[in-house]
């Protein structure tokens, strides 16, 4: 089991023999001190020597000098049977101010790998603090995001291939920023069982793709993103690396180039190559004043350049919409929806409920003892901040209350149906019983998308909701079901002058086993201030519909025989 004193902790010195052309840390240099870290803080677990097998997409916000200090913290989030999560964060100092600010955030995925035999299952990652079971928590929806990426990705090659007509007259030839390079396998680049180092190959392929980068502009690149490491297969001491660098699209301020690196061994004239590892690069460049400089239009001359310029732009909406759903607010218009960023709409909807009801600071401010049903505030709560709500209801076992909450929801009619408890609170924060709530797509088995009109409070206009709502039955006996809900964006559904069109930015249930025979359910609802109206009442004391709703959810519980 892995305990604090097996986390990892490494501290750099920024040396000119690290540093780019710009004097700043050569993001080669710092992928190698990353895997080096992330690597070793696997073996700790493992107790064996590990491999890397993939890198998740990197972005790196601030640039270290020469002279400040890098540290490296790497921990492994979660093991499953035989890969496991590394998380790092990579932070820089500088010794003179002592300011400290955060360069990185990644993850890493590697798999044990014992001298002479297979691979090996992973005993579970003991968790010490809260820390611990939130990032263990989000590592299975980043999983998924790792598993789905090559769906979505195909998704969107099908819509990007109807786009660009290639018209520009000034566009540069792609097939002029192809470049190749060879290294050959050292025993400094290898560990003890003489295979190649994954940050060693991480480093040299970001020095050959800079190469085609700066072959667009007139300035010195610099790496601002990475989309995945994918490693294929292991190299060894004695093989040959070519590294094969091409421009893959640029986005005005930003360039994609494509990177492959292929093995041959002592004979490598005679052999076939081994697909060792490919990746996807983002570049930017800037000049002496910081500023960002445009790259100019690049254009397609072959079949597969053609597919590797529209894989940029699917790649790169991708980034998009993650970048979007995170950074939502709350007054603005959601993402828009469509099957092909299902898989991370999905994920993202579960990784920001578990954030939410991983917050410190919660705490009781009213109590029905008749019905055990709690409301729980979040504190601080400030005017510019948005308020989170969380009741808490007891007494039914957590697989049936699922089902019913989840699966059954809509067949039910009468005074108790989900659609006046259940998904009522969801939408319009627990408040009063909305006037329509209907499907308008059945995703999945385990998503809908909802239509939800809420009547008009005192001074305030009705409102209108689109919402996806998607569930999730836990992976291990001691984590939780869980329904999660956000607004979205769909099309077919745009904005109505009857009503006002408010977001959901992230609500849901956690429904937590406590005995056999009873459960705790938690409900979660990061308010915005297209919903504050609903809630204003509640916060003043002088309305009970929170507390209503739980009792309906507690009713309807016992109406359906899940009491003990």
């Amino acid at each position: 089991m892995r305990h604090s004193c097996m986390d990892v902790c490494v501290c750099q010195g920024v040396l000119p023999a690290h540093a780019d052309p710009r004097g700043e840390l050569s993001a080669g240099q710092l992928l190698r001190w990353m895997d080096a870290a992330a690597c070793l803080a696997g073996e700790k677990h493992a107790g064996v020597s590990c491999v890397t097998v993939s890198m998740d997409d990197i972005q790196f916000e601030e640039a270290a000098k020469v002279g400040q200090i890098i540290t490296i913290k790497a921990k492994v989030n979660r093991a499953f049977r035989t890969s496991m999560e590394v998380g790092i964060k990579v932070g820089v100092q500088d010794v003179l101010t002592n300011v400290e600010k955060t360069v990185s955030v990644a993850y890493g995925t590697y798999v044990a790998k014992p001298v002479g035999a297979g691979k090996v299952e992973l005993e579970p990652v003991k968790l010490l603090s809260a820390e611990d079971h939130l990032e263990h928590s989000l590592a299975i929806e980043r999983r998924r995001i790792r598993l789905g990426y090559f769906q979505i990705f195909q998704n969107l090659m099908q819509e990007s291939n109807k786009e660009d007509t290639f018209e520009e007259e000034d566009a540069i030839s792609i097939e002029l920023t192809h470049v190749q390079s060879i290294e050959l396998v050292l025993p400094p680049h290898a560990n003890h069982h003489g295979n190649t180092f994954g940050g060693q190959i991480m480093a040299w392929m970001d020095t050959v793709a800079s190469i085609s980068a700066s072959c667009l502009c007139h300035s010195y690149p610099v790496l601002k993103s990475v989309n995945m490491f994918k490693f294929w297969g292991p190299s060894f001491v004695g093989d040959c690396l070519v590294f094969s660098t091409i421009v893959n699209n640029t986005f005005q301020n930003s360039v994609e180039v494509g990177v492959r690196v292929e093995a041959y061994d002592c004979e490598w004239i005679k052999d076939q190559p081994r697909h060792i590892n490919s990746a996807f690069l983002i570049f930017s460049a800037v000049n002496d004043k910081g500023q960002l400089l445009p790259f100019p239009k690049v254009k397609p001359t072959t079949e597969d350049v053609m597919r590797r310029y529209h894989g940029a732009i699917a790649r790169r909406r991708i980034r998009l919409t993650r970048k979007c759903i995170l950074s939502a607010k709350g007054d603005k218009p959601s993402e828009p929806w469509d099957r092909s960023n299902q898989v991370i709409y999905m994920c993202l909807m579960f990784q920001a409920l578990t954030h939410l009801a991983a917050k410190p600071g919660w705490e009781i401010t009213r109590t029905l003892d008749d019905v055990s049903a709690s409301l729980w505030r979040f504190r601080p709560m400030t005017r510019n901040r948005p308020k989170i709500i969380k009741t808490r209801y007891y007494k039914c076992e957590a697989r049936e209350a699922f089902g019913e909450y989840s699966l059954k929801g809509e067949a039910l009619s009468g005074n108790y149906s989900i659609l006046k408890g259940f998904y009522q609170g969801l939408c319009v924060c627990a408040t009063c019983i909305c006037r329509t709530c209907e499907v308008l797509q059945a995703v999945s088995e385990e998503e809908k998308i909802y239509y939800v009109m809420s009547p008009p409070t005192r001074g305030y206009e009705p409102r209108d909701f689109v919402i996806l709502v998607s569930q999730r039955q836990p992976c291990k006996p001691d984590e939780p079901y869980t329904v999660a809900v956000r607004s979205v964006t769909l099309r077919a559904m745009p904005p109505s002058p009857e009503f006002s069109r408010s977001e959901v930015l992230c609500a849901g249930f956690q429904i937590h086993t406590s005995t056999s025979s009873s459960c705790t359910v938690c409900y979660f609802n990061e308010v915005t201030s297209g919903v504050m109206p609903y809630l204003a009442a509640n916060l003043a004391s002088s309305s009970k519909s929170i507390e209503d709703t739980a009792l309906e959810c507690i009713k309807f519980l016992e109406m359906k025989g899940c009491m003990y």
